[in-house]
């Protein structure tokens, strides 16, 4: 049977490749044994590793290859064996290098999508397309592949093709082979590995920017349970062992990349510079990459994160988690990123995730207001109201549960009013304020009410850029971590480009900016323990519905800092209010870290005028319903 397979696949194969390499090039590659499977090795002994340097220009990582020496196939345990063939090639030992039925069956699979999505690659069109091609997806790449499959059949034992393989699949973070694959993962000899280790290594071949453990652990782990079920259903594991395997913990050991200062930054670099230039060039090209990375701000925001959250995980909630981005205000450049409170147990970057995020919408609404003749000394009613969404009938409350009555706009934005916040929204209207979130990168956007209260999604590194907009006159800056790229040459093959959008007049910026001031000074009047900053700051708090999340966003003249605290499956923090879990971190921080300018920019044609919270008349700046807000000359008549 297999000499019957090979004669129809080399058929096949010949009929439709002799137009586009000639008859006797086919008979000359069928056979000439001209394929060296052990050539990768000899190649990868000249890379020379990409470097990460920070913004002092001091090398803070590197992406290089991580293969050790080849093993042979008996030094392999059967179990890892077993789990590549039941998940990449049942037919393994009985195909002659292409297998019909995967054609078959990824041939309908396209035709149904209607593009070329689904491969049928057996294990020897994979170890080829390893040696000799790149991932690109086209017709007639795929059909060299399967060409030099039935070569690379016809001229090694199916025993060497599996050794080969085994040793040059690629895991992802420039791990190549099985027997780095388990040092780097559990710092183990390929021998030691057992069989649920055996099924993560398989199941990561499929993706493995998605299936790597030192990427997405709990992606690693659900695909391991799929390779799990493939091994049972071929036979190799019975049911109750798939079943006992499946409930284990992946138990990764420390990796070079949770020993780095940014680990989850450096995964974030990783993925786009893999897309940008290849993992090939990448991993052994020597590109110099300077980032846009603060050691000593990284530094501190690790210890402080992982710190503050080992102690409200004993506070409120045992798997609370967090993230914080710091940008600088200027340029809108990544200084500082903490994706969670342990790397080496959860590489999942919380900066990434998107979660709603409640109350830090509101400075928007009020900036938009003010440019719509909405002033902050306007008097508005906290009262009971029925608001209409169609035919449905909506009564915001705000947290306190209480309705104060009469105050201007600005102690409504300082205390975080939620009923004149809505008010608010509805008098300038949806498309405006709609229109200026978009700007700022919030998608999934709506015209209800509750829009006001920030019930909408974004990330951590996005709501930076959205919160520095208070300083910086009303424009924001594209984030960016990295500021250029050099080959090993030296040339330089690539460089950021500043993007900045005008969000707001920089007045309405300015004004706004002063209202949140206001709040910093009302929260240190509240809580006279918060430790105070050698500079200017803003801020304002985030709790959403249930107390889910929690935000503090926050700047200093030349910091932008958001934080995030919540629970990765969304359930309630219990009473873990923002001003009482991310408020603190974010002082602690902000008072450690340098802060080179210490005054906010104050546009020409302003000044302070210090009112009553409530009925808006002058007011002593030292009362408890002080609020200080910049005004222009001409406007405060």
């Amino acid at each position: 049977m297999p000499k019957l397979s090979f004669i129809l696949s080399s058929l096949t194969i010949i009929i439709v490749l002799c137009g586009a390499f000639g008859i006797g090039s086919i008979i000359y590659l069928l056979h000439t044994p001209w394929i060296d499977i052990t050539s990768l090795p000899l190649q990868q002994s000249t890379s020379r590793p990409s470097v990460l340097l920070d913004d002092q220009g001091i090398e803070w990582a590197r992406f290089q290859i991580d293969q050790r020496e080849l093993v042979s196939l008996r030094d392999i345990p059967v179990s890892v064996q077993h789990a590549f063939l039941a998940t990449e090639d049942r037919s393994f030992y009985q195909h002659a290098g292409i297998s019909w039925y995967g054609i078959i069956r990824s041939f309908i699979k396209n035709i149904i999508l209607g593009r070329f999505a689904q491969g049928a690659s057996t294990i020897t069109q994979q170890l080829v397309r390893i040696l000799f091609f790149d991932t690109k997806k086209t017709l007639m790449r795929k059909l060299k592949e399967q060409l030099l499959a039935v070569v690379v059949e016809q001229h090694f034992s199916k025993d060497a093709i599996l050794e080969s393989y085994l040793n040059h699949i690629y895991f992802g973070c420039g791990i190549y082979g099985v027997a780095a694959a388990a040092q780097r993962f559990w710092n183990k000899s390929i021998q030691d590995i057992t069989i649920d280790e055996a099924a993560v290594l398989a199941g990561i071949v499929k993706s493995p920017g998605n299936y790597c453990p030192l990427i997405n652990l709990e992606g690693a782990r659900q695909r391991r349970n799929v390779v799990l079920n493939c091994m049972m259903s071929s036979g190799y594991i019975t049911p109750a062992d798939a079943h006992t395997f499946a409930q284990r913990e992946l138990n990764l050991c420390p990796s070079s990349q949770a020993s780095c200062k940014a680990p989850h930054l450096f995964d974030m670099i990783r993925a786009d510079l893999e897309k940008k230039f290849g993992r090939h060039l990448l991993y052994t090209g020597g590109l110099i990459i300077q980032t846009t990375l603060n050691q000593e701000l990284q530094s501190r925001a690790v210890e402080l994160v992982h710190n503050h959250i080992a102690h409200l995980k004993q506070s409120t909630h045992p798997d609370i988690d967090g993230a914080l981005v710091t940008i600088d205000n200027a340029s809108g450049a990544v200084k500082a990123l903490v994706g969670g409170y342990d790397y080496k147990t959860s590489p999942f970057n919380r900066a990434k995730a998107s979660r709603q995020v409640g109350s830090l919408f509101k400075p928007l609404i009020y900036t938009i207001a003010y440019e719509h003749g909405l002033y902050p000394t306007d008097i508005c009613i906290d009262e009971p109201t029925t608001f209409m969404s169609g035919t449905t009938a909506w009564q915001p409350r705000n947290v306190t549960n209480r309705f104060e009555g009469p105050m201007t706009r600005a102690r409504a934005l300082t205390n975080s009013n939620n009923i004149i916040a809505v008010k608010t929204f509805l008098e300038v209207g949806a498309e405006p304020v709609i229109i200026a979130a978009h700007a700022c990168g919030f998608r999934q956007l709506h015209s209800y009410p509750s829009l006001a209260l920030g019930c909408i999604d974004a990330t951590v590194c996005e709501l930076t850029a959205y919160f520095s907009l208070f300083t910086n006159q009303g424009k924001i800056n594209d984030n960016f971590y990295i500021q250029w790229i050099k080959d090993a040459s030296g040339k330089r093959i690539w460089q950021h480009q500043n993007t900045t959008t005008q969000i707001t007049s920089a007045t309405a910026a300015c004004i706004i900016r002063s209202i949140l001031a206001a709040a910093m000074e009302r929260w240190h009047r509240i809580f006279p323990e918060l430790p105070h900053l050698p500079c200017e700051s803003i801020g304002k708090t985030g709790t959403t519905n249930d107390i889910r999340n929690c935000w503090f966003a926050g700047s200093t003249p030349t910091y932008t800092t958001v934080i995030y605290l919540g629970r990765d499956n969304h359930e309630p923090l219990g009473a873990a209010y923002a001003v009482r879990t991310a408020l603190p971190l974010w002082l602690n921080y902000n008072a450690l870290i340098p802060q080179p300018q210490t005054c906010f920019h104050v546009p020409h044609g302003f000044h302070e005028h210090t009112m009553h919270g409530i009925t808006g008349l002058p007011e002593n700046r030292h009362s408890p319903e002080a609020i200080t807000l910049l005004q222009e000359i001409s406007s405060s008549s």
